[in-house]
């Protein structure tokens, strides 16, 4: 399949009686990702982890919107019970956008204990796709998008020191956790075909973008220059999400065009053992598509 460069947000097509969760959607990508799907009939959950920023990127929403579904849950990914919380509360889901993330911080660790970067952006979420996993499984042509980065290329996990206690560098556990989001793209895709599941899982890089993430350090003004703003940079999210041409597994980049992921990224072996791990630290099981 070779991606429509041409392709806008204006090429989706109709999204109603379709329900879509998009975490981190009151700030960055994840804003004119909400956006373009309740413009096309969507009905669209604004998951983010403060009610009152959710709440007002709603009521944003809702003044391009008027008359779309649009409602906002709490969600906080570096908290396990938070998830859960939220997870109880859908009772569907069609479209989930693993959006959500942090980058470049300080070490820190989630409620749970966890480093914060690799909790946040793929054990939160890896949670989260595990406890909505049966409504999207009812829900026909269900897609779970997760936004990764062409930076995973520089991650390595090392099982040993999962906390990165010994050793420990924002960029380096940024792109660690960015690679554990891809290795967990392809392992649920290749769970859900071995399966016979009607689940297609798909991975984006949205390119360098202005987004929070950018602002937690100090850019040169001419490294500004080249970031992209949040629409532009939604625009693989909703590609994934809504093209009829995505084919579970794949890797969307910022053109729209197909990425290759890293030779890590697409170890088998490390993907189940990451799998394995994740089950372990979150209590979260995936029975639906285990393997058999």
């Amino acid at each position: 399949m070779t991606p429509r460069r041409d392709w806008t947000p204006a090429s989706m097509p109709q999204l109603t009686g379709r329900t879509a969760i998009v975490t981190g959607a009151n700030t960055g990508i994840g804003f004119p990702t909400a956006l373009e799907l309740a413009r096309h009939g969507a009905r669209v959950v604004v998951a983010a982890r403060s009610p009152e920023k959710g709440r007002a990127a709603v009521a944003e929403i809702l003044r391009a919107v008027p008359g779309g579904q649009v409602e906002c849950g709490e969600l906080d990914l570096a908290d396990l019970a938070s998830v859960r919380r939220f997870a109880e509360g859908v009772d569907r889901v069609d479209l989930l956008i693993n959006n959500a993330g942090i980058g470049m911080i300080p070490r820190q660790e989630t409620k749970d204990g966890f480093e914060m970067q690799f909790g946040t952006n793929h054990l939160g979420h890896f949670a989260l796709t595990g406890l909505l996993l049966p409504r999207l499984l009812a829900a026909p042509g269900a897609r779970v998008v997760t936004v990764s980065s062409d930076a995973h290329a520089a991650g390595r996990i090392d099982f040993d020191d999962l906390g990165l206690e010994r050793r420990y560098g924002g960029m380096a556990a940024y792109a660690r956790s960015k690679l554990a989001n891809l290795l967990f793209t392809l392992e649920l895709q290749r769970r859900a075909k071995q399966a016979g599941a009607d689940l297609t899982s798909v991975a984006t890089h949205p390119g360098m973008t202005a987004t929070n993430i950018f602002k937690v350090r100090l850019l040169l003004p001419l490294i500004r220059l080249f970031l992209k703003p949040p629409e532009a940079g939604a625009r693989s999210s909703l590609y994934a999400a809504t093209s009829p041409d995505i084919r579970g597994g794949e890797f969307v980049g910022p053109r729209l065009q197909l990425l290759t992921p890293s030779a890590r990224a697409r170890s088998e072996e490390v993907a189940r053992r990451l799998w394995d791990v994740s089950t372990e630290l979150t209590g979260v099981r995936f029975e639906e598509i285990a393997y058999r």
